[in-house]
């Protein structure tokens, strides 16, 4: 079978290891948060040797580190995309939905250039930003704008089709355009057998509230992909009762080891070592061809021109550290390679 890139068709079995949630570019200026005061000064300007442990900590607090566009970010990922392929990477799911401006340009000449392979989600983001006019657009015409992303082409550019649906975005609590997008999104799913990745609000319940409205509005689970449960799910039996729904169960903050998490300080932010047990844990259970693993780099200090780990953190750091933990191989390819081609190779249009 063959999935769809934003250059054509290419086979599944020659995907190679994957990376299923990661951005390009992005604007994220929406989600800055206000530092503390005593630290401000520190959070100001570009990105520095002075100033970098601090964004660490604190990366919504800088502007620079928002602005996740411009050529100096799309020189960087073009360099990282050489790295990836050179450390053994094959695909990398580009997660940037409406509402976040995916830059398509940017994606084919990825492709044209390193040989990786891009695929492009379609769907929307937060309803926190979305314009007014598509906060009021109807479940129909939500639907509507994704089938013809995925089957006709997107408006920048018709000659790229998306690949499958997401990252589709939610709050908690839900707001009202966000339950239609889910709405869509199953009609959608249940009339092409597409791969789904939903973004879940920062709260346990949400995962489950996501599922129920995609289920009953015709979506098969077994095709739909949690993203983020690093910081979602934290509790072991509900990580276990969740991963008996049937969604694929998605770690894709890796590389971030810093535990203060800015959107909710409630919830404390894992580190690799945590996540690595937890995907054990599913491992243990008789879920690896359930699990999905990837970075979700959405700002400069994740980049390694910035001082980051990259794209190529999982590979040259994970997987070594998954084997020493007592992970076989096979189970690490299977969730690597086989479970997102498995995932992906479904669109019957």
């Amino acid at each position: 079978m063959s999935v769809q890139t934003v250059l054509g068709d290419v086979k599944a079995h020659d995907l190679g290891i994957t990376l299923t949630h990661e951005h390009f570019n992005l604007r994220f200026g929406h989600f800055f948060v206000k530092p503390p005061e005593n630290l401000s000064t520190f959070l100001e300007g570009n990105i520095t040797l002075k100033n970098v442990g601090y964004i660490r900590q604190y990366p919504y607090s800088n502007k620079s580190n928002l602005e996740f566009y411009g050529k100096e970010v799309d020189d960087a990922v073009l360099e990282e995309m050489y790295l990836f392929k050179k450390s053994g990477g094959g695909t990398i799911l580009e997660n940037t939905t409406h509402g976040l401006d995916p830059n398509v340009e940017l994606m084919k000449k990825v492709m044209q250039n390193t040989g990786i392979n891009v695929i492009l989600g379609t769907g929307h983001y937060v309803a926190g930003v979305q314009n007014n006019n598509t906060l009021n657009e109807t479940t129909e015409q939500i639907y509507k704008t994704m089938l013809k992303d995925l089957t006709d082409g997107y408006e920048e550019d018709n000659s790229v089709k998306a690949g499958f649906i997401g990252e589709v975005g939610s709050s908690w609590p839900m707001h009202d355009f966000e339950k239609r997008c889910i709405e869509a999104v199953g009609m959608l799913q249940s009339a092409l057998n597409c791969a789904v990745s939903f973004h879940p609000g920062r709260h346990s319940k949400c995962p489950w509230e996501i599922l129920r409205i995609f289920s009953e509005a015709g979506g098969n689970i077994n095709k739909a992909n949690m993203s983020h449960l690093d910081r979602t799910i934290t509790e072991e039996d509900q990580l276990l009762e969740f991963a008996q729904l049937g969604s694929y169960c998605q770690f894709d903050l890796f590389g971030i080891e810093t535990s203060l998490y800015q959107f909710n300080t409630d919830i404390d932010m894992p580190s690799d070592a945590e996540r690595i047990k937890r995907i054990k844990t599913l491992i243990n259970n008789g879920k690896s061809n359930k699990i999905l693993m990837s970075h979700d780099i959405h700002t400069k200090h994740r980049l390694v021109n910035f001082g980051g780990h990259g794209y190529s953190h999982i590979i040259n750091n994970i997987i070594p550290q998954m084997e020493s933990k007592g992970i076989e191989k096979s189970v690490i390819d299977q969730i690597t390679i086989q479970n997102p081609a498995s995932w992906l190779c479904s669109v019957k249009v």
